[in-house]
Parts: C-alpha cells; sequence; structure tokens
C-alpha cells in the first residue's frame, strides 16, 4: 500500500562530451526532435522487484511534471551499472522503509545522465500517452503528475552537466507525449513542505523550462 504522507528519503548513500552524450541519447537532435523518442532503460532492464500490490492504471494523461532529487550522495561514478544500482537501492528504500508497492516516482535520471524507469508500467503509459500509472511520489500530485526523481543531494550543488541535459531532453519528452505545457514543470517544494528537490536544483527549474521550450521548438 502506498501512504502519500510517509518522509520520501530515509536515506543518504552512496563521460560528459558529444560522444558519450550520443551514446546516451542525451541529444535532441533538431531534425529527429519530433522522430526519435530517448533512451529509457525498464524496470526490466535495472532488475526491478515486482511490485507488492497491484498499481493503479489511471484513464487519462499526466497534465504536470514534479522534479525530485533522491538526497543520496553526489556519486562521481556516472556508469550505467551505478544507475542500475541506483534505481534498485530507490525501490528497496520505498518498498521497505515508506511501505511502498514500487518505487514511488515514475522515472529516475542518473548522475550520469542515464534515464530510468522507476515505477512499473510507467514507461509503457508514457510511450502509449493517453494513462499514467498512479504514483506515491507527492501527496495530492499522484494522480495527475508525473515524479521525475535526479540522483544526488542539491541544496548546495547544482547537478552535473550530464544530467542536466538528459533531464531537458527527458522532459521535453514527456511533455511531448502527454502535452503537458512547459509552465507546468515544477518542483516537489511547490506542493508539499519538503527541501525537495534542493536549493540548487529548484533554483535552476525556470532554467529547465525555459531550455524544454527550445528543445520542442527546435
Amino acid at each position: 500500500m502506498d501512504i502519500g504522507h510517509l518522509p520520501r528519503r530515509t536515506f543518504l548513500r552512496g563521460a560528459t562530451g558529444l560522444a558519450v552524450a550520443g551514446a546516451a541519447g542525451l541529444l535532441l537532435p533538431r531534425a529527429a526532435n519530433a522522430a526519435a523518442a530517448p533512451r529509457i532503460y525498464s524496470c526490466a532492464e535495472w532488475g526491478a522487484r515486482p511490485p507488492s500490490d497491484e498499481l493503479v492504471t489511471l484513464d487519462h494523461p499526466a497534465n504536470r511534471i514534479l522534479i525530485h532529487h533522491i538526497a543520496s550522495a553526489n556519486s562521481t561514478d556516472y556508469s550505467l551499472e551505478h544507475a542500475f544500482q541506483v534505481a534498485r537501492d530507490d525501490q528497496h528504500d520505498h518498498m521497505d522503509n515508506n511501505g511502498w508497492s514500487d518505487t514511488g516516482q515514475h522515472f529516475t535520471v542518473s548522475r550520469g545522465g542515464y534515464r530510468l524507469e522507476g515505477r512499473h508500467g510507467s514507461l509503457d503509459a508514457l510511450r502509449g500517452r493517453t494513462t499514467m500509472i498512479q504514483g506515491a511520489h507527492c501527496p495530492g500530485q499522484n494522480t495527475n503528475a508525473i515524479g521525475i526523481e535526479n540522483e544526488g543531494l542539491y541544496t548546495s550543488v547544482e547537478p552535473p552537466q550530464s544530467q542536466w541535459d538528459s533531464l531537458v531532453v527527458f522532459c521535453a519528452y514527456v511533455c511531448r507525449q502527454y502535452g503537458i505545457p512547459v509552465e507546468e514543470i515544477k518542483g516537489h517544494r511547490d506542493y508539499y513542505n519538503t527541501e525537495c528537490p534542493g536549493d540548487r536544483l529548484y533554483a535552476k527549474l525556470p532554467q529547465l523550462r525555459t531550455e524544454v521550450a527550445k528543445a520542442l521548438a527546435g
């Protein structure tokens, strides 16, 4: 069972360049803007546990994106293997410590720029464009907002460029798929009494909206 008012985080755990960006699917070329979807690793690919309860599929699209941070260590391991471990640690925390059915957020972006499905079914719903999986990332927003969690702790530092570039591309894709206006890219703290997504990342949300709008118009 998902209990929305429980604390979202109970742990603190512990390249770039055109070639790496291209390999990770970070680039959004103008000509391919409307054609190619960014690479997103599914729950099956990173080895997720099955949900402990049946998840709810809502018969409407999302109308908002909420940006989170994991409040985990700012690792300098930018590998895909590390990103997979982050996803597994996050799921264990949410299920074993918070008592949720699955990972609370819909998607995760690692510090290395890898994008991963969080809650089972979220990737298929996003690709389909007409439904969403009910989340457990923010009380009052779980039935309408896509939660994107970013590996790291951004109270006093900014995310690495690889993560930022990936987040821009991913938000543009989510906005395009669901028809979400860029003005509806918000921070967790906009709807809940929390420090998430950290002062430094929260301060960059206007820039995020601007860059996403440019990507969508490109």
